[in-house]
C-alpha cells in the first residue's frame, strides 16, 4: 500500500530546519530509501510564492499568496510504500520524534498519513 505522509504547521515559519535538523533528516530519508519504501520527498517553499484556486458556483478563481488565513501549513510529504497503515503510522511517529529529539519540546508540527488510491482503483474511473 502506498501513503503520502504531510507535515503540517499551524503557522508558517514556525519550524525553522536548523543544520542538526537537516542532518538528521537527511540522515532519516537514506535510511528509508535503503529500505526501499520511500518513493518520494519533498518540501514547499512558502505559501507566498503559491496561488491557491478556488471553484464556486462553477467559477475558478485565483488568489496569490500569502495564505494568512491558512490554520495549518503543509511544508512537506513524503510517499512511501508499506504492507500495512500501522507501518506508516510507526514511521509518522519516528519523524515527529526526530524533530522534537532536535528541535525540542516547543515544536509543535502534525503528520497527516493517507492511503493512497492504486491505478485504476479510483471510484468513478
Amino acid at each position: 500500500m502506498r501513503f503520502m505522509m504531510i507535515a503540517k504547521f499551524e503557522k508558517e515559519g514556525s519550524l525553522t530546519p536548523t543544520p542538526a535538523l537537516m542532518a538528521a533528516m537527511g540522515k532519516f530519508t537514506q535510511d528509508l530509501a535503503q529500505t526501499g519504501a520511500l518513493i518520494e520527498t519533498g518540501g514547499l517553499q512558502p505559501t507566498a510564492r503559491g496561488a491557491q484556486l478556488k471553484l464556486s458556483g462553477g467559477k475558478v478563481t485565483v488568489t496569490d499568496g500569502p495564505f494568512t488565513e491558512a490554520k495549518e501549513v503543509i511544508g512537506g510529504y513524503a510517499i512511501v510504500e508499506f504492507k500495512s497503515k500501522q507501518e506508516a503510522i510507526e514511521l509518522g511517529k519516528r519523524f515527529l520524534q526526530l524533530h522534537a529529539d532536535i528541535l525540542g519540546p516547543s515544536c509543535e508540527m502534525l503528520s497527516e498519513i493517507r492511503e493512497m488510491y492504486e491505478p485504476g482503483q479510483i471510484p468513478g474511473c
